[in-house]
């Protein structure tokens, strides 16, 4: 794989990062078992190192945790980092809607504009930096007009505090109402082999619009990775535990897709999860994978995906052997 790392435009914005991003829900600790600050860091900075230039990240990822980690990795290579950061999600006032509590404190989801001038303020504190690349709503909230939250977005644009829009856990009229709105330059929403309902309406719409679609869980926890087998167990807080997704019929019916995997994989000296970040990638539509990763390691590896290039023979083959092992899982 001597390719060099893929890379793609957010939107009309003008702001080109890699194809594969770095999204670090894990590293904030919050539904994954806790967080280890020095071996997060060095997750980034591996990332980086193997040519990953954008970095996802949110307040709510354990209260700050994760922005504060980002902040220290990137300290002295900011210009390196295309960063994006969420607003929506607030701790610091009740008004919206309530959406659940976090250690006992309640966190509702308010695009206010006075709420998202608070946040970013407080974002770029947390990230030692003074503009955000890509600003996202994290969650839709349907108590404030999206034109109220567009203006006070807008606003920041003006001022240099952010440099694109983006929208998350939407649907297709939240995207139109966006839209109408403003420039929207990106979503990001849910996308794997075996969460594909952006591909109906939901990525037709975005390619017509000039939208880009910043897939996530595109290994769907794990569960693509090709590492997680029927024999598994999870311990703790270890938010796969009771879900349906990771029964183990489920993992049968995976298990039979990366034996289709691996001859491809194989042909490409790359690992199963790899060829699954990069079958997304070339999926219509679909212009980032995020990928988490808590060590540098699992970083590198995520990071070349984005050096493959599956042939529409290799893509041809996947899909098939998706629509074969994948169609009736558990959920």
């Amino acid at each position: 794989m001597s390719h060099e790392m893929l890379k793609r435009e957010i939107g009309r914005s003008g702001i080109e990062a890699s194809a594969i991003g770095l999204g670090t829900w894990a590293i904030g600790g919050w539904m994954w078992g806790g967080t280890d600050e020095a071996r997060s860091i060095k997750a980034i900075q591996a990332s980086i190192d193997a040519g990953v230039s954008l970095i996802d990240t949110a307040p709510a990822y354990g209260q700050g945790v994760a922005e504060e980690i980002v902040g220290k990795a990137i300290k002295s290579r900011r210009d390196e980092v295309v960063l994006a950061t969420k607003c929506g999600l607030v701790w610091h006032v009740q008004k919206g809607n309530h959406f659940f509590d976090y250690d006992g404190a309640p966190v509702h989801r308010y695009l206010g504009k006075d709420a998202i001038v608070y946040e970013v303020e407080q974002s770029l504190k947390r990230l030692g930096t003074d503009y955000i690349d890509h600003y996202i709503t994290h969650w839709q909230d349907p108590t404030t007009p999206v034109a109220e939250t567009m203006e006070a977005l807008e606003l920041l644009k003006t001022q240099g505090k952010i440099r694109s829009i983006g929208a998350s856990n939407t649907t297709p009229a939240d995207v139109r109402a966006y839209l109408a709105a403003g420039q929207l330059d990106a979503v990001q929403e849910e996308y794997s082999m075996v969460q594909r309902t952006v591909e109906a309406e939901m990525a037709p719409l975005c390619q017509d619009n000039g939208v880009s679609i910043l897939s996530y869980s595109s290994l769907a926890l794990g569960l693509l990775t090709g590492k997680v087998g029927p024999d598994r167990v999870f311990e703790g807080d270890d938010q796969r535990k009771d879900n349906p997704r990771f029964s183990i019929s489920n993992r049968e019916k995976v298990a039979r897709l990366m034996g289709a995997i691996d001859p491809i994989a194989a042909a490409h000296s790359a690992t199963r999860a790899q060829v699954v970040i990069a079958w997304t990638l070339q999926q219509p539509g679909i212009t980032f994978s995020l990928c988490g990763a808590r060590d540098a390691a699992q970083a590198v590896e995520n990071a070349k995906a984005g050096q493959i290039r599956l042939s529409d023979d290799d893509i041809a083959a996947i899909s098939a052997a998706a629509r074969t092992h994948l169609t009736d899982l558990d959920s």
